[in-house]
């Protein structure tokens, strides 16, 4: 029934006048969730910082011992009024995370309950602004990427799946999702096999990644080529993080509309929730734990790529 929340939140953000008091409005009655937002102004406007967390039978926000899930959407923005008309590509990561963070919901009060908790972030911008980039123009935001890590990348989380439209280059040439390989602390490891496995089984369909490389992992404003903004969440925390990227055969500008496909959103939606019940119940890391030690013992850390370098 992902595919029903995600028409759900889509409808819902493509507004004009949308804001997070919308969204924290949709988990107002639900039992077992604390949803919250904060509104932040940077020099290109304000947006909307959505916190979510449902709560897990086992999880920390009850003094329980379940580790946390963190789910963020990523995005510049969910629109670029008043250059463009509609939801735009980029908001696909919003409407992913928080369609995730309904469906949990919904689970938990028909006795379906996590064990630990989920905390599910993501921003709410329906007018952000837009930026060149190659092979297609991107979104901008109206706050840097340090004050979207702020907001969406918290300490309880104990792993983080990153959802980011990634579609305005030509390194895909499937529709649907990807996942990254783990990203900790500077450090770009194998891509996980349980993770590999639950794509598998969500989607149905062979197991699609995407290869990351160093300048993906440092943080934006350095001056050097990123991607997208997927894996900016790992520049912020020791914690693992996998991007899953919704992504297309064609290069799409992130500010393009009519470009987001419910299916595909849905997809990444399936894969979230699935992960979420394995990991909070411990069944399984995003890395090897005992291999991570193993390379940071020969090789030292490479947390300085999480840092803007030298200059």
């Amino acid at each position: 029934m992902s595919l029903k929340y995600t028409m759900e939140v889509m409808e819902l953000l493509d507004d004009a006048n949308i804001n997070g008091q919308q969204v924290v409005d949709l988990f107002k009655d639900k039992k077992y969730v604390e949803a919250s937002y904060e509104t932040v102004k940077g020099d290109k406007g304000s947006t909307d910082f959505v916190k979510i967390t449902i709560k897990g039978e086992n999880g920390k926000s009850s003094g329980g011992d379940a580790p946390t899930l963190g789910v963020v959407g990523r995005l510049g923005g969910i629109g670029a009024r008043p250059s463009r008309i509609g939801l735009v590509s980029d908001a696909d990561g919003a409407v992913a995370a928080i369609a995730t963070a309904l469906k949990l919901a919904v689970m938990s009060e028909k006795g379906d309950r996590l064990p630990g908790d989920v905390c599910v972030t993501t921003h709410i911008c329906p007018d952000a602004p837009t930026e060149p980039h190659e092979p297609v123009d991107f979104m901008n935001s109206p706050v840097d990427i340090f004050t979207m890590n702020k907001y969406e990348v918290t300490p309880e989380m104990d792993a983080i799946l990153s959802i980011d439209t990634t579609k305005g280059n030509k390194v895909f040439n499937h529709k649907g999702i990807a996942i990254s390989p783990t990203v900790k602390s500077g450090y770009i490891l194998k891509i996980n096999d349980d993770l590999i496995r639950i794509m598998e089984m969500t989607t149905g369909d062979l197991p699609a990644t995407f290869a990351v490389t160093t300048q993906d992992i440092t943080p934006y404003g350095n001056g050097l080529y990123h991607i997208n903004s997927i894996l900016q969440p790992a520049v912020a925390t020791d914690a693992p993080v996998v991007g899953v990227a919704i992504v297309a055969r064609t290069a799409v500008p992130g500010c393009g509309t009519g470009a987001s496909h419910e299916v595909d959103i849905a997809q990444a939606v399936r894969f979230s929730i699935e992960v979420a019940k394995e990991y909070t119940k411990k069944q399984f890391e995003f890395y090897d734990v005992e291999e991570y030690k193993r390379i940071e013992a020969l090789y030292g850390s490479m947390k300085h790529l999480q840092t803007l370098g030298n200059e």
